[in-house]
């Protein structure tokens, strides 16, 4: 019997992530994640499938008995399989790395680090690990049951999805597999992260935020670092070498087979929007970066200090520099990519897969032969699949080795979802409608414009949980990727920044007046819903438009220059996305100090123009606020500010504060909470709609 998805989707799916493959290829670890039933709390175990469909070993099983277990790593001699999970001792809140026999056993804790672990790489040998820790300043205080005060010496000083920063900084370590024995090997006023080990064992490259602005920007550079013999050297640690010369921003980097030259996924532009646009480099010792790739595509990248990033791998060839696989993004869909290494124009890289997905981890196998890619479609809200690209040449296979979630789908029917192009301009913007699953173009449906974030953001070919629940309650749900959005390119990226509210608001309009010409859209029920950046153009479009009947607004920013203020990216992301162009050409970030010690006002005001609060008085649709209450992103002040603005004004508008809540609550926060915030957000539009 067929059931519509509705807000408890969250309590029964299931997220298959963050694989691994065995060095011989035979088989995969991977992370299932989901809800217990019970207690309503999250749960992390890592499960192994076997890749040799023959050997009858298909059938994913459970690997470890945690109840948070994650990042599963093979060693490369396959013998040991690596992981993070919280201490065994109750006191000991933080992940440190266990390791367990590949073809199973019991786990043992290897690290026992103050500061827990963040990732982790194993050394080409086996022997070691090079890991990522938090390394604080700051002694515990004597009286813990006392409330202590927390200094601020910098800009940067707390993270919405890490918390409170200080003075902390993620540092490299290097630990011994069989003892434990354990040394830093990084220190400073800086972060680093993701380490990868030479194919000689005798470096180490990693990602470091090192620049003298460190404290205004979110760069980063390569730096290499020699590693000392055994875990107890004598002596002060080797200084790193910096290797992204020419690079103003890097997020990803692995070594060439010759142990020589580096890859690296960055940028050579300001390296503000590396993350939404980034391109492959070749790094050589003493040479500029050289260009793999252009902005057709844009390599998956992790996020530094709190999602590792996906690897590149770059394979030796007989005959030829070799080539290189990786995981790129291109107009809403992940692909496979290949491409050559050599200096050739007319190397291009080409698909491996032919897309319609959304794609967020994958593993090879020592010769990148067999490859396990995770993700999920719009029908399929997460899967592994195994790759093989030497079963025909040109013609990998494919095929599926999870289905955590075929029993719950098979009585729940996904949305189905249409892909079309408008013409605006000198763009052409892809928008995604989702149709009721009981869809019936002879019936009049309400429809409702979703808004992603960023607003470098985009919605992909993948399994949305808020417009599937939207589509199964019997609503049209339209999701556009107006300029600005990333996967098409560098210049349809940039073209959002000092323009929020502009031609981004038009793009969005439009793709709402194209679907509303269609006989089943009953236009005098549209509704609208964003979160973060799509909460702002919800809030910027109420004050620009009477048309939307009502509203949903998520974590809005409503007030840009008080959110300069108080959100923890302000100067890294804000200079940047609210450019204002002064005399001379110059943007804002360049020319904030002296504007600020000139007074405020015009700064402000400029601000003010492009703030939703300034259009208050002319909003007439009613309007829900939904905000976390512990959000640094886009602080509740917000929200806080456009209610009672409204409220003032005499207008319909309601406010929900959800408690202990970051800015990524819908994804990470607690399943009640998460179930609530659909629920509300679906009752609003039933009331108005």
């Amino acid at each position: 019997m067929y059931e519509p998805i509705g807000p408890d989707l969250f309590r029964h799916l299931k997220s298959v992530g963050d694989p691994t493959v065995s060095s011989d290829g035979s088989r995969c670890a991977y992370v299932l994640s989901w809800i217990d039933q019970e207690s309503l709390e999250p749960r992390a175990r890592i499960y192994q499938v076997g890749l040799d469909a023959a050997a009858g070993d298909g059938t994913p099983r459970p690997f470890t008995q945690g109840s948070n277990d994650g990042h599963p790593r093979f060693s490369p001699d396959g013998a040991v399989l690596a992981f993070l999970r919280p201490g065994a001792d109750d006191a000991d809140s933080t992940r440190q790395v266990w390791l367990m026999p590949a073809g199973g056993g019991e786990a043992a804790q290897l690290t026992h680090l103050t500061g827990g672990v963040r990732e982790f790489a194993w050394s080409p040998d086996s022997d070691r690990l090079a890991l990522v820790s938090d390394v604080s300043p700051t002694e515990p205080p004597k009286e813990p049951d006392l409330p202590v005060a927390r200094e601020v010496r910098r800009i940067r000083y707390r993270h919405d999805a890490i918390g409170w920063r200080g003075d902390s900084h993620f540092h490299l370590f290097l630990v011994d597999a069989e003892t434990g024995g354990c040394v830093q090997l990084t220190s400073g006023d800086w972060d680093d992260m993701a380490p990868a080990w030479s194919p000689d064992g005798s470096r180490i490259a990693f990602i470091s935020g090192r620049s003298g602005d460190r404290d205004v920007t979110a760069t980063n550079e390569v730096y290499v670092v020699s590693v000392p013999d055994g875990v107890t050297p004598e002596g002060d640690p080797p200084e790193p070498e910096l290797r992204s010369h020419g690079l103003a921003d890097v997020a990803a980097v692995s070594w060439a087979p010759d142990g020589d030259r580096l890859l690296a996924a960055g940028g050579t532009g300001d390296g503000l929007m590396v993350l939404w646009q980034a391109y492959l480099y070749v790094l050589e010792p003493g040479g500029p970066p050289r260009q793999l790739t252009d902005d057709s595509l844009r390599p998956c990248l992790g996020y530094p200090g709190i999602f590792p990033p996906l690897e590149l791998r770059w394979l030796a060839e007989d005959g030829c520099d070799g080539r290189i696989l990786f995981l790129g993004d291109s107009e809403g869909e992940t692909k496979l990519y290949e491409t050559a290494v050599g200096p050739d124009e007319g190397d291009v890289p080409f698909a491996v897969t032919v897309g319609g997905e959304l794609l967020s981890g994958v593993a090879m196998d020592c010769r990148a032969r067999r490859l396990v890619v995770t993700g999920s479609d719009p029908a399929s809200p997460s899967d592994a699949y195994l790759i093989e690209r030497d079963s025909e040449p040109g013609q990998p296979s494919r095929r599926r080795l999870t289905a955590h979630n075929d029993g719950w789908l098979a009585k729940h029917t996904p949305a189905p979802m249409e892909k079309f192009l408008l013409e605006r301009e000198d763009w052409d913007i892809e928008c995604r409608l989702y149709h009721p699953p009981d869809f019936d173009p002879t019936q009049r449906y309400p429809l409702v414009l979703e808004i992603h974030g960023g607003p470098n953001g985009a919605f992909y070919d993948s399994f949305v949980p808020w417009h599937q629940v939207l589509a199964g309650a019997g609503y049209l749900t339209l999701a556009v990727n107006p300029r600005g959005s990333s996967t098409y390119g560098e210049e349809f990226v940039n073209a959002v920044l000092g323009d929020w509210g502009g031609d981004d608001f038009r793009d969005l309009m439009a793709a709402v007046d194209a679907v509303c010409q269609r006989d089943y859209v009953d236009t005098d029920r549209l509704g609208v819903h964003g979160y973060s950046y799509g909460g702002y153009m919800t809030t910027w479009m109420i004050g620009q438009t009477g048309r939307f009947r009502a509203a949903v607004a998520g974590a809005p920013c409503i007030d840009l220059w008080t959110m300069y203020g108080t959100s923890d990216i302000a100067t890294s992301f804000g200079e940047t996305q609210w450019a204002i162009r002064l005399a001379g050409g110059m943007p804002i970030s360049r020319n904030l100090a002296s504007e600020l010690a000139e007074g405020v006002d015009t700064l402000a005001y400029r601000l003010l123009q492009r703030s939703p609060i300034k259009f208050a008085p002319q909003v007439e649709t009613p309007v829900l606020l939904l905000h976390g209450e512990s959000d640094a992103r886009c602080p509740i002040g917000q929200s806080e500010q456009y209610f009672q603005v409204l409220k003032r004004l005499d207008k319909e508008v309601e406010m929900v504060r959800f408690p202990g809540c970051g800015h990524g609550f819908l994804r990470t926060g607690h399943v009640a909470l998460r179930q609530e915030y659909l629920q509300r957000m679906l009752d609003w539009f039933r009331r108005w709609l």
